[in-house]
């Protein structure tokens, strides 16, 4: 099969043949037909989560078709529609899976980082960590949710009953949740990078009632801010945009350093949370809610080989939404 593989942080991904993979008793072997293209992937590749499990074939918002079963997996069949999560297994033991919480288990192990992922014509997956995905649902359209839709519709549940969101970074993960966040009357503002008039047009035509720069301030004060961009600054300009009580939810799983910032803007009971991975339980609500809104992403094509090209587009933001390679099988 072919494959871009990554061997060594700084450098591009390597067009391979390697041996199709066989699945073991507990996995799907899976014809991948898109792949996701995330930020954390640019983070792998640049060093910032500095232990892949190398050589990787890197990808972790994969859709493809069922082409084996393991002889332990039941609930799938050959010929189904199946996405492959950035969660890709855990211990099933430990207080955190016991607690539900599975997403902060110390054994976990994730697709494209420790396990090979989605960028090849075909992988193979722990079953108990895929979700159904709709025959219908166009393959480009259901990669981008997940990840960037996975983790976006987790920071939104960590924003509670906030009315009010204010949304820093204004990808892939931000127009997806956007519609989510409107689907349940929620008001959202974006802040884009400064000057950006072509992505603040965007997210107002996603559904934002207000889009500015990140360094300006919305017209009203917000019960939330979730912040997608990995800029360690906007955490204390997020809290400056908050009522009293309101939370700022950092989506990323990485981030520049966080500046000292004056503790009166913390003060009254204002709070900073992290959103680490994600848990099944995210999948199954969000992928059950995202076809009923119905969820439309953006999103820009590129074949397998191109890769490089596409992760290098999502570095300069070079496109509006979401990035999705495709296999051509």
């Amino acid at each position: 099969m072919r494959a871009m593989v990554f061997n060594k942080a700084g450098k591009p991904l390597e067009l391979q043949e390697l041996p199709q993979p066989e699945p073991g008793e507990n996995q799907l072997l899976i014809n991948v037909r898109a792949c996701g293209v995330c930020r954390t992937d640019l983070h792998i590749l640049d060093g910032d989560l500095d232990e892949p499990n190398l050589p990787l074939v890197p990808g972790h918002q994969i859709v493809g078709i069922v082409e084996e079963v393991g002889t332990k997996v039941s609930g799938f069949s050959p010929g189904e529609k199946v996405g492959v999560p950035w969660l890709g297994n855990t211990c099933g033991q430990c207080e955190f899976c016991r607690q539900d919480q599975e997403n902060l288990c110390d054994q976990a192990l994730f697709t494209g980082y420790d396990l090979n992922g989605g960028f090849a014509e075909y992988t193979v997956a722990d079953a108990r960590f895929c979700f159904p995905i709709p025959a219908d649902y166009p393959d480009e359209q259901a990669a981008p949710l997940l990840c960037a839709g996975l983790i976006g519709y987790r920071s939104l549940r960590k924003t509670g009953n906030a009315q009010k969101l204010g949304f820093y970074g204004f990808g892939s993960s931000a127009h997806i949740l956007t519609q989510v966040a409107n689907y349940q009357q929620k008001v959202v503002y974006a802040f884009t990078r400064p000057g950006d008039t072509q992505g603040q047009q965007f997210a107002r035509q996603k559904g934002a009632v207000w889009s500015g720069g990140s360094d300006e301030y919305p017209p009203e004060k917000l019960d939330a801010a979730i912040i997608f961009a990995p800029v360690g600054p906007l955490v204390p300009q997020a809290l400056k945009a908050l009522k009293k009580g309101g939370t700022v939810v950092c989506a990323g799983i990485h981030m520049s350093d966080i500046p000292s910032f004056p503790y009166h803007i913390l003060w009254e009971e204002r709070s900073i949370e992290s959103v680490a991975n994600l848990t099944r339980r995210d999948g199954r609500e969000f992928l059950e809610l995202a076809p009923r809104i119905p969820v439309k992403s953006n999103v820009k094509t590129y074949p397998l080989e191109e890769a490089n090209r596409a992760l290098n587009d999502l570095r300069e933001g070079n496109f509006e939404g979401s990035a999705v390679l495709t296999t051509g099988s």
